[in-house]
């Protein structure tokens, strides 16, 4: 021991050991608090990515009940991005943001771009529309208006509903959200696929956005 401390009273180096205990406590109660809390967030961000079966199941009800839907959309585009084939839904979704442009003179502009990006000749998207669609929206070009693309975004809808929708409900992108039946499911397989549900969500919602 240093002369410093081996001078001082036996009470004073017994307080200060008090208070160094203390203070211990304290850092490891402040420790755990914080280690509390930051779980606490994380549990309360993963609850709210969760989706409900119920939610799921409405998917299967219909394509429009699927893409009006934030992450089952976000699913369906993941699911077409693996068929290469997304440009169908990503120009729905440029019709839909299109029709709720609210100043006149970005109507022009804005009708340019969805046209020369998925229905021109030289299109980079170009989506499969038949010869009478494509020539009926290209006379809407001359003089835009916000119902310009809805005869295209129709025909659009009703290829993916009889075609990639279909393959879509059969595929790992819908089935691994979708929990096993309950009938000769065993408390193990349960548990496992109910994870394996969980993870797969996070994946095709960190997809979308």
């Amino acid at each position: 021991m240093c002369k410093g401390l081996a001078a001082l009273p036996a009470t004073c180096l017994k307080s200060a050991k008090d208070m160094k205990h203390r203070l211990g406590f304290l850092l490891q109660k402040s420790d755990s608090c914080d280690y509390s809390s930051s779980q606490g967030k994380k549990e309360k961000i993963s609850s709210s990515q969760r989706l409900s079966q119920e939610e799921v199941r409405k998917w299967a009800e219909s394509l429009e009940n699927l893409i009006h839907h934030d992450r089952g959309l976000a699913a369906f585009r993941a699911f077409l991005k693996s068929e290469y084939s997304e440009e169908n839904i990503e120009f729905w979704v440029s019709c839909e943001e299109y029709k709720k442009t609210k100043s006149p003179a970005k109507l022009s502009p804005k009708a340019r771009k969805i046209y020369d990006e998925f229905i021109s000749v030289q299109a980079t998207k170009e989506v499969n529309l038949d010869s009478c669609t494509r020539e009926k929206t290209s006379h809407n070009m001359l003089e835009p208006t916000l119902s310009c693309f809805d005869e295209a975004q129709r025909k659009i809808f009703t290829l993916m509903e009889k075609d990639s929708y279909r393959r879509f409900l059969k595929s790992p992108y819908y089935l691994d959200l979708v929990s096993p039946p309950g009938a000769g499911c065993g408390p193990e397989n349960c548990k496992r696929n109910h994870a394996h549900s969980l993870d797969c969500n996070s994946n095709i919602i960190s997809q979308c956005a």
